[in-house]
């Protein structure tokens, strides 16, 4: 019964954790594109870079928000939805960056993105290796 909830309650501090990052993120990217851009990847950008920089800033906003509501109920197969697309979003994020900062000069916060966004996904990863996480319910499901 403690594992199961150390579980639980690990998955929700992800979502929470993950919520309040990506959508400040993608606040900032909605507000500030060129400031973000410029941190990241220490280039500049202009017209249609700005307004993509605002598109993906509503998708991370977007992702935020449903962390953010997923954490109160992790056991829903929902919420391990989301959680293995964020598996597939942290990871692909941390590869596109580490990619970009080994082919040209980087902003200052390339990467610390790129080790946060391993790292969450290792932790995505953990959460759904973890018994309890519906893995043996019998649904073969990816």
């Amino acid at each position: 019964m403690t594992v199961c909830f150390f579980i639980l309650n690990t998955m929700k501090h992800l979502f929470a954790l993950t919520a309040v990052i990506e959508a400040a993120t993608g606040l900032a990217l909605l507000v500030v594109p060129v400031i973000v851009v410029k941190l990241l990847l220490g280039e500049e950008i202009s017209g249609a870079g700005i307004s993509l920089g605002r598109v993906a800033g509503v998708a991370l906003f977007a992702l935020g928000v449903a962390c953010w509501l997923a954490r109160g109920n992790t056991q829903s197969c929902a919420a391990r939805g989301l959680l293995k697309a964020m598996l597939i979003y942290n990871l692909g994020v941390a590869v596109v960056l580490a990619v970009a900062g080994m082919s040209h000069p980087v902003g200052i916060a390339l990467w610390p993105a790129v080790m946060l966004h391993a790292l969450m996904g290792v932790w995505n990863i953990r959460a759904i290796a973890a018994p309890g996480n519906g893995q043996n319910d019998g649904n073969k499901q990816l």
